[in-house]
């Protein structure tokens, strides 16, 4: 009689898995984005990248999910076996394991200096508006918080951050303009985040930093990295110029 076969281990109740495209399973860590659940991505995106299985290509985390790209025909073993089954099979023996280093540690804290308003923020009114909200409210709410930064995408440098005011929430702009200048930090939704690069947009801008947020030049080129946290500092337009300077 041959022996009855071992049950696959079971994904944690928090996470789901599902396939995207025929190279690629997407891993769901919840459906809101918060804390918790970024640090069980981090924690699962170390563990991938430290101790990666064969035909792991690349790892593409975002808010609530971590996307896995791997090799189908190397995952296959030649054709053997359904790749996708395989990186199933071979998460739901992993994931506990990465999720057990998930642990909860003192983040880097980094401070943005920005310039609210004016020429620097022509979208502040529309925000305060919107939100039935001063203009000086609307800097006071948005510099208050300590945020996490999510992840970096949209453009290299780009951090997409979790913590703002709901109070703050405001739609997108109608009209995305041609061109909005690195540094500009802006509100979509109830985002908040910082254009590193010039590139079109349709978020609405209330400021700019005069630091840079990506040069390939550097050894590490984008300034703010997944798992940190920031705060947003005031400055006026002098200390914006100073700083400027500086910065070329």
């Amino acid at each position: 009689m041959s022996p009855t076969p071992e049950p696959l281990p079971t994904l944690p109740a928090s996470v789901r898995l599902f396939p995207l495209g025929d190279a690629a399973v997407v891993l769901e860590f919840g459906t809101s984005i918060s804390p918790k659940t970024h640090c069980a991505i981090q924690a699962v995106r170390g563990y991938l990248t430290q101790q990666p299985f064969a035909g792991l290509r690349e790892l593409v985390p975002a808010f609530t999910t971590l996307t896995l790209y791997y090799d189908p025909w190397q995952l296959s073993d030649n054709g053997r076996y359904p790749p996708y089954e395989r990186v199933a099979a071979l998460l739901r023996q992993l994931l506990p394991a990465a999720l057990a280093t998930a642990v909860s540690t003192e983040a880097t804290l980094v401070e943005i200096p920005v310039c609210y308003g004016g020429a620097f923020g022509p979208d502040l009114a529309v925000v305060a508006t919107h939100t039935g909200l001063s203009s000086e409210e609307v800097v006071a709410r948005h510099s208050a918080p300590e945020y996490l930064v999510h992840l970096i995408g949209f453009a290299p440098g780009f951090p997409y951050l979790g913590g703002i005011d709901a109070r703050l929430a405001t739609p997108r702009r109608t009209q995305p303009r041609p061109l909005v200048p690195a540094g500009a930090v802006g509100i979509a939704g109830a985002q908040t985040g910082i254009y590193s690069l010039p590139t079109p947009g349709g978020w609405q801008l209330i400021g700019r930093t005069p630091l840079r947020l990506f040069n390939p030049e550097w050894p590490q080129p984008s300034r703010l990295q997944a798992g940190q946290h920031l705060r947003f500092v005031p400055i006026s337009e002098a200390e914006f110029q100073q700083l400027q300077r500086h910065e070329s």
